[in-house]
């Protein structure tokens, strides 16, 4: 239903208006920030879809009725005529062997539970963990061959409609993309296909130029906070904070809620900043050493979260007490900051951290990267920043 789609009235209104006027295209593709919605509005949509009232006397005309057999069927995600797919790693298995993972179903389950929920195999490797996936997950020839292509070619079982919703279209191997093209090209005169996506430009033309595109907007901070404490039953001071963390995602609102080590990384983050004003090897070691043993993807996640205290930094500056702070329960800590440190270079602090995160991704020395990092900052707060992440190694060569 409707009800679960968290802001986004103007997509939320073209789907509607499809529904009502019974004028649904053949293929779509939902595209925004990972988290703002367009899984959630995905799953919604399908099961208006397959509503079995949807449209008739008594029944909705633009939504599903959420009390029917066919609508719990596909609130449940096992409804005969709905396919979901998520992309997932290769896994060792025979050829003739389905080869999702084995913890493919407890995703859905999770998912149709909450459609916001963080069970994407990219992001968590594992569901009960926090860390990201170290395999490559894409959409592969044989898993799009052997399960979308085969289901989305079968009749209605029960529904008006066969429903497939494959998420993360812009994940999907180029021969992978060809098999998805073949079906894009002959759909079924009931099937509807819906695709997700963040980036649209990794999304091929030929795919595109065949889907109704529907726009979703990052969530605004305050969106974020009030279906954190309305839905997930967050406390209002702690749900400000995460929501300002979340950059526009109730999926990301909810990893950082539910994920101890993202509240350490935090507080971690501003030690290291605290830390670098120093200047002092002696203390500056020890926090880049717990900080370059997280791994690669997850220092550069850490280091989003040192960008963000800048952020707060640059904001508490131009706007003073006004700002809308990331960082709300540290807001006294961040104006002393800026009070005590009028010469600081703030723009060529956020500059340095996007340069060490870009360092990280090129596979840099962890522990050389964010040492010199701390250095860099050092200068950029009492203002005689070289602008740029490497300055330091310069001046020691």
């Amino acid at each position: 239903m409707w009800s679960r789609v968290i802001g986004q009235r103007r997509a939320v209104g073209v789907l509607e208006q499809a529904l009502a006027h019974d004028r649904v295209a053949g293929t779509y593709l939902f595209h925004g920030p990972t988290g703002s919605g367009p899984r959630a509005a995905a799953l919604a949509f399908a099961q208006a879809l397959l509503c079995e009232r949807r449209g008739r006397p008594g029944g909705p005309e633009s939504d599903a009725c959420g009390t029917c057999l066919a609508c719990t069927k596909a609130a449940r995600l096992i409804h005969p005529d709905l396919h979901v797919y998520l992309p997932f790693p290769k896994v060792s298995k025979q050829a003739d062997k389905d080869d999702r993972p084995d913890d493919y179903a407890e995703r859905l389950a999770r998912l149709a539970a909450e459609p916001y929920a963080p069970v994407d195999y990219r992001q968590r490797g594992a569901l009960d963990g926090d860390g990201p996936s170290n395999k490559q997950v894409e959409h592969r020839k044989r898993p799009l061959d052997t399960l979308l292509r085969h289901e989305m070619t079968f009749v209605p079982v029960e529904g008006r409609h066969v429903v497939g919703i494959l998420t993360d279209a812009d994940r999907v191997r180029t021969e992978a993309a060809n098999s998805l093209l073949k079906l894009l090209e002959e759909p079924g005169p009931d099937v509807v296909l819906i695709l997700t996506a963040e980036r649209v430009e990794n999304v091929l033309p030929t795919i595109l130029s065949r889907c109704q595109r529907v726009r979703f907007d990052p969530l605004p901070p305050e969106t974020i906070e009030e279906a954190l404490v309305s839905r997930s039953g967050v406390a209002p001071g702690e749900a400000g904070v995460i929501a300002r963390m979340a950059d526009g995602s109730y999926t990301r609102a909810l990893e950082v809620w539910g994920s101890e080590s993202v509240q350490e990384q935090r507080a971690l983050a501003l030690e290291f900043v605290r830390k670098a004003y120093t200047g002092r090897a002696d203390q500056v070691a020890p926090v880049v050493e717990r900080a370059a043993k997280l791994g690669r993807e997850s220092i550069k996640s850490w280091l989003d979260l040192v960008a963000l205290w800048v952020r707060d930094l640059v904001l508490a500056r131009a706007a003073g007490r006004e700002a809308a702070l990331v960082n709300v329960d540290q807001a006294e800590a961040v104006h002393k900051f800026v009070a005590a440190l009028p010469d600081a270079d703030l723009d060529a602090m956020a500059v340095i951290v996007a340069e060490a995160t870009d360092a990280i991704e090129a596979n840099g020395n962890a522990s050389l990267v964010l040492t010199t990092l701390s250095f860099a900052l050092r200068d950029a707060m009492h203002g005689r920043s070289a602008g740029r992440l490497l300055a330091p190694l310069d001046v020691a060569a």
